[in-house]
């Protein structure tokens, strides 16, 4: 219960001064890195670019503290940004007071729910939703980010609140009013962190482009061609804010918040595993949802917006050496440090450098390798891929999310609903004529005892396809007898168990019976519980198929023991052994 409430108690004792030093060079790795990509973020949030600073301070710690994984970086991410200025646009102009004040209770809102997931114990949940909606709502979202900044990187003048679509249209209408000067830095900004990171991967390039676009558009009188310049950021560490609960706001902003809160849930989990299965560290998806909850309803009331795990920058965080979560908490130290030193610096930073940014972060969203590998492999897969994809950039966001998850539980419950039937015989090539799926090798059937294996749980989902392929054979081979070898079976519910009762009567009416051998325990206990075995009869249900087949052959009427030629049983022979 502490180890809940309080999950850093049980990492704190893994700090010593090993560790120290190695989460202490993580963390200032971490701040350089963050702290171009904080400003990027929320400019495609629609917020001052100090509000991403002030997340990448504040989330970080509250996630690292309440989380489980030792590696997770939280804070500002670029499809939580692009959700952020999807719901909140809609009501309020971006960058105003308004806006950062609906921004900052829908980051409230979004806490609630994860926090509330957590600590109802719904962590699990994720597992059901595919990675393919991630990754197709992500590559959704980089286009609509490269949509956002090409008039930024061409200096054009467009019309706000475009749709997708549109945007590109007015965008070709206005092509040659583009402004050479702003085009200039975006690709010297670009050509300098591409560089970089392909001959100095250590370094932070995003820094770097940054650093290479303002000093060109100095070179160029960037200011006197027409090239508009970011501005100073306030040089502070995060001032308290409070969001606007008002019943109002809360109804307004809370279908957003949901999405926002899934999302960003789906994003800290996946990533949080991923790494941890190189860390070979056990995470806890409860805790994590915690960690979340509580990093965005505490940033909510210290002027940071909704965050969630960051891929890159956790995945920088392990390559880096960090050992423990401290590492969050130097790199959110170290960068309020930063920006106490280098915001003045930004008021020479020109709006075209940082598109050029954004533009360098939207590619590395889309992972054309795992896009390529789900179209060639799986054709469900790839339908969910390009339907979230595809409603990202014509839909509402956080609609194409719901979308997104919805297919991926029907196609999980259409894969749950219909189990494998797999028929088998004695294999007598083997010593212990052991039983084999007859479609891999052709072998004889009993003609009084067919034997099948159902693989996946009995469960009202999967009831009436089982019960309509049982019922065909039935009916198809007028068999009188079944021996369903249960070892694939994890979970039966009340009306599975009808299901099996009413085929147990059918079969007994026809003079034969239902049997069942290699039953889980927990399957077993429910069974009996529920008043199963008593309907089905306890002489048919039996520990080992040897024991099941012995039960049947020992049943047999006179005119099967004397006229049946076939013979698959050992126990068929009267000096027959006691294995199938």
């Amino acid at each position: 219960m502490i180890a809940r409430f309080f999950p850093f108690l049980t990492w704190f004792s893994l700090v010593g001064r090993a560790s120290l030093k190695a989460d202490l060079l993580a963390g200032f790795t971490g701040a350089v890195i963050v702290l171009p990509q904080a400003v990027a973020f929320a400019a495609i949030a629609g917020l001052p670019p100090e509000y991403g600073l002030y997340t990448a301070m504040v989330t970080p710690v509250v996630a690292a503290l309440f989380g489980s994984s030792h590696h997770l970086i939280s804070g500002p991410t670029t499809a939580i940004s692009i959700v952020v200025f999807s719901a909140v646009s809609q009501y309020a102009e971006p960058g105003s007071g308004l806006y950062i004040q609906l921004a900052l209770t829908l980051t409230f809102l979004a806490g609630f729910f994860q926090l509330a997931f957590g600590l109802a114990r719904l962590g699990t949940l994720v597992n059901f939703v595919s990675h393919t909606v991630v990754t197709g709502f992500t590559a959704g979202a980089a286009i609509l980010i490269v949509t956002s900044q090409l008039k930024h990187v061409l200096g054009l003048t467009l019309p706000r609140g475009e749709s997708f679509l549109d945007t590109w249209v007015a965008m070709a209408e206005h092509l040659s009013t583009a402004n050479g000067f702003v085009a200039a830095i975006a690709a010297v900004t670009i050509g300098a962190a591409v560089v970089c990171r392909r001959f100095v991967p250590r370094a932070p390039n995003l820094l770097v482009g940054m650093v290479a676009g303002s000093i060109a558009c100095a070179v160029m009188g960037g200011p006197d061609h027409g090239v508009a310049l970011l501005g100073e950021i306030p040089s502070q560490l995060p001032p308290l804010s409070f969001p606007e609960l008002t019943i109002p706001a809360v109804r307004t902003l809370a279908p957003d918040a949901f999405a926002i809160a899934l999302l960003g849930l789906i994003e800290a989990v996946s990533i949080s595993r991923s790494v941890a299965a190189k860390s070979r560290q056990r995470i806890d998806g409860n805790q994590e949802f915690i960690g979340q909850g509580l990093s965005n309803l505490v940033g909510s009331f210290f002027s940071s917006y909704a965050g969630s795990g960051s891929f890159t920058r956790s995945g920088i965080n392990y390559a880096a050496g960090a050992k423990t979560p401290l590492s969050a908490i130097f790199a959110a130290v170290a960068l309020m440090a930063l920006v106490l030193l280098i915001a003045p610096l930004t008021a020479w930073l020109p709006l075209a450098s940082m598109g050029g940014v954004i533009l360098i972060v939207a590619w590395n969203l889309i992972d054309f390798r795992h896009i390529r590998f789900i179209l060639r492999v799986s054709p469900s897969e790839s339908a969910i891929l390009l339907v979230t994809f595809l409603s990202t950039l014509f839909l509402e966001l956080e609609f194409a999310i719901y979308i997104g998850v919805f297919l991926s539980l029907i196609l999980f419950l259409s894969r749950s609903s219909t189990p494998d039937i797999v028929v088998m015989a004695p294999d007598p090539a083997t010593r212990t004529r052991q039983l084999t799926d007859i479609a891999k090798r052709p072998l004889h059937e009993c003609p009084h005892m067919k034997i099948i294996r159902i693989d996946r749980s009995i469960y009202f989902g999967s009831v009436s396809s089982i019960q309509n392929r049982i019922e065909e054979m039935v009916e198809k081979e007028g068999l009188t007898n079944m021996l369903i070898v249960s070892e694939g079976i994890n979970y039966i519910d009340l009306a599975g168990a009808e299901m099996l009762v009413d085929l147990s009567d059918t079969l007994k009416a026809r003079g034969g019976g239902l049997y069942f051998c290699n039953l889980k325990t927990t399957v077993f206990q429910f069974i009996a519980h529920v008043g199963f075995i008593d309907r089905i009869g306890e002489d048919h249900i039996f520990d080992h198929k040897r024991e099941a087949i012995a039960a049947f052959v020992a049943k047999r009427d006179e005119a099967c023991r004397s006229q049946c030629t076939c013979r698959i049983f050992r126990e068929c022979d009267k000096d027959g052994g006691d294995e199938p």
